[in-house]
């Protein structure tokens, strides 16, 4: 019999997970910071394509909230057709298929692509899938166009690569025949665990693989399958990689991970100056991995960049329009990279907050004449914006006519997801036509927007009609870790719950266009 998952985890499938790098609205400001032109054509009909999709999360609300063209496919059919359900919800015309990169990438119906997008995908395919998909960028992606890509990298993951090999020899060779993947995940675990505790010279060698073992335990059982326990599990060095690329005739251009961009936050002034002395820029990159110890890399590629002067780059910028996404009380004055935790400087990013609290999208060159004669120097402007986009409490916004013809998709996609909140607490994300892309949105939350829906109109409503839901299902509410059993309790914290999302979170997600 064909082993038609090609040595990848497909017993289990992925998590519900939706990933914001995916968005080509997001591209836009990561080649602005880097001074390079924008090829996505504004105004034109764009296409994009994600390989390996997992559960189309991601795919479908892309595509139900802007006017891109969504094609991709992922060889889980199971995950492709909970994918292709979205689409048909959504109606955006989403082409998602559950065919192998072999079969779809030589397909002779697809268009070229302006955008190509691959998340956890790379790290865990065979060198033949690898070249497949460099082949496919070649051929598909226009000249011009973006590739996201994210994989596993050295040297951070140098000290665990011994670890993964146990867990998957382990849960091979150790565990029982129609077992199932999750209990061959927690024996893995437990063994390995024993291992340590036996004082194992390996783990003397790396005391931290102790603390990182801890971690896995508490992780998400299907993310942990499809991270550790593929049969092929690559992680790259960012040279490696640059290589792997050349055919395709693709130029490292950006971080998509904002944060990762930012050198304050991630280097020390020695580290700076260092990178400073070498001309390469290639190397460069490959040196700041090593600074950084980096594990995981999200990065933009782009199929011939051109730079752009510093005034180009500056209008581009001030066009920019973006909107915060979380309530002003709830962004926190610090953020955390390579180099530890580090205090924001309040006269700089506070005044920028305080312009953005109505939680309405604003430009850039808005934002710059709001903020005149307080301080804030464009450049101090352009770092925050990055900064609070890194950090999660900013995002693009697009056009306010596209945020009016794509809502009726996003509606609907987002109805659909909240009935399925009735039943699982695994779809935590809405889809915004603001930002064209999720935002993070909680069982509970998307529950009281269900009864919003039906009419129920003030928290005590919406506290009784998720209660019944949880009665239905024999659910009752877990609070810092202890079970509610009576339902006086229950409906306490759910009431609780309810008149914080009204006073909070649901102004927010009106302003959003969610609610």
């Amino acid at each position: 019999m064909t082993d038609w998952t090609d040595g990848y985890v497909a017993e289990i499938g992925y998590t519900f997970g939706y990933y914001p790098e995916l968005n080509p609205l997001r591209v836009k400001m990561a080649l602005l910071n880097a001074n390079l032109a924008v090829p996505l054509p504004a105004g034109a009909t764009i296409c994009a394509c994600e390989l390996g999709f997992g559960q189309g999360l991601s795919a479908n609300m892309h595509a139900a909230a802007s006017d891109v063209q969504w094609y991709g496919t992922d060889f889980n059919p199971a995950q492709a057709g909970f994918a292709q359900e979205l689409a048909h919800v959504a109606g955006a015309g989403a082409q998602l298929l559950d065919q192998g990169f072999e079969q779809f990438c030589v397909r002779t119906d697809l268009p070229e692509f302006d955008f190509i997008g691959l998340h956890g995908i790379w790290s865990w395919v065979s060198d033949a899938n690898r070249a497949v998909i460099v082949d496919f960028v070649r051929r598909k992606l226009k000249v011009g166009g973006v590739l996201y890509i994210s994989y596993n990298t050295q040297p951070g993951w140098a000290p665990i690569v011994p670890l993964r090999h146990l867990l998957t020899q382990h849960a091979d060779i150790m565990g029982a025949p129609g077992q199932g993947m999750v209990a061959r995940v927690d024996g893995a675990l437990e063994f390995a665990e024993k291992l340590l505790a036996a004082n194992a010279g390996y783990g003397r060698a790396n005391v931290k693989v102790g603390e990182r073992l801890t971690r896995l335990k508490g992780q998400n059982r299907n993310y942990l399958a499809h991270e550790y326990f593929n049969r092929d599990w690559a992680p790259m060095h960012f040279a490696e990689m640059a290589d792997w690329l050349a055919p395709a005739k693709l130029s490292y251009a950006a971080s998509a991970h904002y944060l990762d961009s930012l050198d304050a936050i991630n280097l020390t002034a020695e580290q700076q100056t260092l990178l400073k002395e070498i001309p390469d820029a290639m190397f460069r990159e490959t040196v700041r991995d090593f600074l950084v110890n980096q594990q995981f890399r999200r990065d933009y590629w782009v199929k011939g960049p051109r730079t752009l002067a510093a005034s180009q780059a500056a209008a581009a910028k001030r066009a920019q329009r973006v909107v915060l996404v979380n309530p002003r009380a709830a962004v926190t004055m610090k953020v955390t990279g390579h180099v530890g935790e580090a205090a924001l400087t309040e006269k700089i990013y506070a005044p920028i907050l305080d312009v953005l609290a109505d939680n309405l999208p604003h430009s850039l060159g808005e934002l710059e004449q709001a903020l005149a004669g307080k301080g804030v120097a464009f450049a101090h402007l352009c770092e925050a914006i990055t900064m609070y986009i890194g950090k999660g409490d900013v995002q693009a916004a697009q056009d306010e006519t596209l945020v009016h013809r794509v809502k009726p998709r996003t509606d609907r996609l987002n109805r659909h997801l909240m009935e399925q909140a009735r039943v699982s607490a695994d779809l935590n994300y809405l889809v915004s036509p603001v930002t064209a892309g999720g935002v993070t949105v909680g069982r509970f939350e998307q529950l009281f927007l269900l009864a919003q829906i039906q009419n129920l109109a003030d928290p005590q409503g919406w506290a009784t009609f998720v209660w019944k839901i949880l009665q239905s299902e024999g659910q009752r509410i877990v609070k810092e870790g202890k079970q509610l059993t009576t339902p006086e309790e229950n409906m306490a914290e759910l009431l609780r719950q309810a008149q914080e999302f009204a006073a909070t979170r649901r102004p927010l997600l009106q302003c959003l266009q969610i609610a």
